[in-house]
């Protein structure tokens, strides 16, 4: 797990139960279709995971 993730919000928060929305601002995002980069960590992709339906997950910045 080297690099880094480009997490964007692509589906609203309305509706979602507030443990989902606590994981999605603990992420750092805020508004819809706004990204954040953080690194590739177990927690992070924890997190991600919890929320999977809501974001769209890029990799980048892949160190050799």
């Amino acid at each position: 797990m080297t690099g880094d993730l480009r997490i964007t919000l692509v589906r609203s928060l309305s509706g979602r139960t507030e443990h989902v929305r606590r994981v999605v601002r603990g992420l750092g995002l805020t508004r819809l279709h706004r990204s954040v980069t953080r690194k590739n960590t177990p927690e992070i992709r924890g997190m991600v995971e919890k929320a999977k339906f809501l974001l769209r997950v890029e990799i980048v910045g892949e160190s050799e």
